[in-house]
C-alpha cells in the first residue's frame, strides 16, 4: 500500500512540476507572459481549493481504493490535455482540471498512513511516501529539457504526451496492488464504523483552534513552496545559468529533500517537533534571502537549505494534525480536506504573486522578498501553536 501511494504521488509531483522547464517553448508559442504564466501555473490550486472538501468526504465515504484510482485517472488527462492546448485559456482548463483529482492523492495518502501503520511508524512512513513527490518533481526537471525534449525533437506537447502515459501506467499499477485480500477487508471494515453528519464533523474540527492555526500555517508553506518551485527555472536563468544547467541545479532542492524527507521526520518526537519545525522556517527564509545573490556558490547554498525544508515542513505539520485527539485517523480524510483547501490558497498565491511581482524586473528580487517574509509570520505561528497544544494538554 506504501509502494503504491509512492508511485501515485510520484506521477503527482511530475505532473505538477512538467510546465516549470518548459515555460519558456510554451509562453513563446502560446505567446504569453509571466503574468499569465503564473496564472496559468496557479490555475489548479483555484481548483483545488474548492475541491478538497468534496474530495476529502468522498475518501472517508468511497474508500482509499477507488478513490486513488480515481485520482490518477483525473491526473492523467490534465496532463494529456495539456499536450493539446491551442492557447492561454485551453492550457489554463488543462492544468485547472488536476485540482479536481489532485486532493484525492494529497489528502488520500496521509490518511493511508493513519490506518495502515502505527503511531511510532508513521513519522517514518510519511517521510518515505513524500518522497514520491520529490522524485517525480526530480525526474521532470532534470530530463525534460536534457532528454525528452531533445528526443521529441523539441515538441514539448509530446513530452507532456508521454508524461500522462506514466499517469495512467501507475493507475493500473494501483489498482493492481490495491486489490489485495488485506486492502479490501481494511476497505469493508472501515465502511461499517458509524459515521456522524460530515456538516457536523466539519464544523467540531473548524472549532479547534489548533486547526485553525494549522490551516493558516498550510497557507504560508504552500505559498513558499508552489511559488519558489514553479519559478525556480526561470530565477536560476535570471542569474546566468544556461537551459540544461538550470533544469540540473533546478533539481537540487528536490534532491536533497528526499533525504531531508527521510531523516526529518524520523526525529520530529512530540517534545521536538514545534523546535524542528522553527528551524526549518528559519532555514526557508535564509534560503530566498541566498538565492537573491548572483554568486552561484552562494545559490547553491540557498538551494540546499531550500531542498532541506521542501518535503518537511508540510510532513511535521501533518503528524500534528494528524495527532490531535479529536482528529485521529478517524477524520482524517475530512480534517486533510480542510487543510488541503486552505493551503492551496497559498498554493495559488504563490506563482500568481511571484509571477506579478517579477513580470517588470525580470530577476525576481521582489518576490524572493516577499518569500522571506512568509518564512518569519511562519515562525511566530509555531510558537503560538506550541504554546495553544501544550495549554490543552495541562
Amino acid at each position: 500500500m506504501l509502494s503504491g501511494v509512492w508511485l501515485l504521488y510520484f506521477c503527482f509531483g511530475m505532473t505538477v512540476a512538467s510546465l516549470a522547464p518548459l515555460v519558456r517553448p510554451i509562453t513563446d508559442e502560446l505567446k504569453m507572459n509571466y503574468t499569465e504564466m503564473g496564472r496559468i501555473l496557479g490555475s489548479w490550486q483555484l481548483v483545488y481549493i474548492a475541491t478538497a472538501l468534496p474530495c476529502g468526504v468522498l475518501i472517508d465515504r468511497l474508500g482509499l481504493r477507488r478513490s486513488l484510482l480515481i485520482a490518477s485517472v483525473l491526473i492523467g488527462i490534465s496532463c494529456m490535455l495539456r499536450a493539446f492546448a491551442q492557447g492561454q485559456l485551453t492550457l489554463f482548463l488543462a492544468v485547472a482540471f488536476f485540482g479536481i483529482g489532485g486532493p484525492l492523492i494529497s489528502i488520500g495518502a496521509p490518511k493511508l498512513i493513519g490506518i495502515w501503520f502505527k503511531e511510532h511508524e508513521r513519522r517514518l512512513a510519511m517521510g518515505i511516501y513524500i518522497t514520491g513527490m520529490a522524485f517525480g518533481g526530480i525526474t521532470t526537471l532534470s530530463i525534460t529539457n536534457s532528454v525528452m525534449m531533445p528526443w521529441m525533437d523539441g515538441d514539448w506537447r509530446k513530452v507532456l504526451f508521454i508524461y500522462s502515459f506514466v499517469v495512467f501506467l501507475s493507475g493500473l499499477i494501483w489498482l493492481f496492488i490495491s486489490r489485495h485480500p488485506e486492502s479490501i477487508e481494511m476497505e469493508v471494515h472501515l465502511s461499517k464504523l458509524e459515521r456522524p453528519p460530515q456538516v457536523q464533523v466539519f464544523l467540531e474540527l473548524f472549532n479547534l483552534l489548533p486547526v485553525r492555526i494549522i490551516m493558516l500555517m498550510g497557507i504560508c508553506i504552500f505559498l513558499y513552496n508552489h511559488g519558489l518551485s514553479n519559478w525556480m527555472y526561470e530565477i536560476l536563468q535570471t542569474r546566468g545559468l544556461g537551459v540544461e544547467r538550470a533544469g540540473y541545479w533546478a533539481s537540487i532542492p528536490t534532491l536533497i529533500g528526499i533525504l531531508g524527507s527521510l531523516s526529518i521526520p524520523r526525529m520530529a518526537l512530540p517534545k521536538l517537533r514545534f523546535w524542528i519545525l522553527a528551524g526549518l522556517f528559519v532555514s526557508a527564509g535564509t534560503s530566498v534571502i541566498l538565492l537573491k545573490s548572483y554568486s552561484e556558490p552562494i545559490i547553491l547554498i540557498g538551494l540546499a537549505l531550500k531542498g532541506i525544508t521542501q518535503g518537511s515542513m508540510m510532513t511535521i505539520l501533518l503528524l500534528i494534525l494528524m495527532e490531535i485527539p479529536k482528529v485521529g485517523s478517524r477524520h482524517l480524510g475530512s480534517a486533510g480536506g480542510m487543510f488541503f483547501a486552505a493551503a492551496e490558497i497559498g498554493g495559488v498565491l504563490g506563482p500568481l504573486s511571484l509571477g506579478i511581482l517579477s513580470d517588470n524586473e525580470r530577476s525576481f528580487q521582489s518576490g524572493l522578498t516577499m518569500l522571506s517574509l512568509v518564512c518569519i509570520i511562519l515562525f511566530v505561528l509555531v510558537f503560538v501553536l506550541k504554546h495553544l497544544l501544550t495549554a490543552q494538554q495541562n
